[in-house]
């Protein structure tokens, strides 16, 4: 059976990060998509586990001729996610776990209409600003900007398919995994393997 698509999408300082990581380790069906990119790998960062590093040309090729289902230029570096690697991923019976803003969650919504597309949150706009302020590292022009860019992000929830509020990590984690059962029980995923079951011939 085809693995699932799982995107996510949250604002700056919501917790997806530890969200998603927590719930990774839960279910081993899961797995990270991983995205191509033109920057030089970082210390620590493993190529084909972290990012698939290529070089700017091989990145326009795949731009230009539509392999990349979306992608996205950022600080002078590409970044984008090949469609031929999503559909083997499927293929193998994996699901798929996107890390994702939201104009790339649209763009993987047009090509994968049939993914689960999930927005957290957190409880008030007041938490949110608590929670990037919380990181101390962060310069006034950065805090504004991420502010800014939460507040843009969140008017794009109407057309994700759940909304998850993270107030607690636990009741947010159990969610987050209640939507994962739920889009893999679908009618329109199982029955056309147990159909023939039903009616042989």
């Amino acid at each position: 059976m085809p693995g699932e698509i799982f995107v996510v999408s949250a604002p700056s300082g919501t917790g997806k990060t530890t969200l998603l990581k927590a719930l990774m380790a839960t279910d081993s069906r899961l797995r990270f998509s991983i995205s191509y990119t033109t920057r030089p790998p970082r210390p620590g960062e493993v190529p084909g586990q972290d990012y698939f590093f290529i070089s700017p040309e091989e990145f326009s090729r795949l731009r230009d001729c539509g392999s990349l289902v979306e992608w996205v230029e950022q600080f002078g570096y590409g970044y984008g996610t090949s469609r031929e690697w999503i559909l083997k991923i499927l293929a193998e019976g994996r699901d798929l776990v996107f890390d994702i803003d939201t104009r790339g969650a649209r763009a993987l919504k047009e090509s994968f209409p049939q993914g689960t597309f999930i927005f957290l949150l957190p409880p008030t706009l007041k938490e949110l600003e608590r929670r990037l302020r919380g990181r101390g590292d962060m310069e006034p022009e950065e805090f504004a900007r991420r502010l800014e860019q939460g507040r843009a992000e969140v008017k794009e929830i109407r057309w994700y398919d759940y909304l998850v509020i993270n107030a607690e990590i636990p009741r947010a984690l159990e969610q987050l995994r209640a939507i994962v059962v739920a889009a893999r029980c679908r009618a329109s995923r199982v029955w056309p393997r147990l159909e023939p079951l039903f009616f042989p011939g």
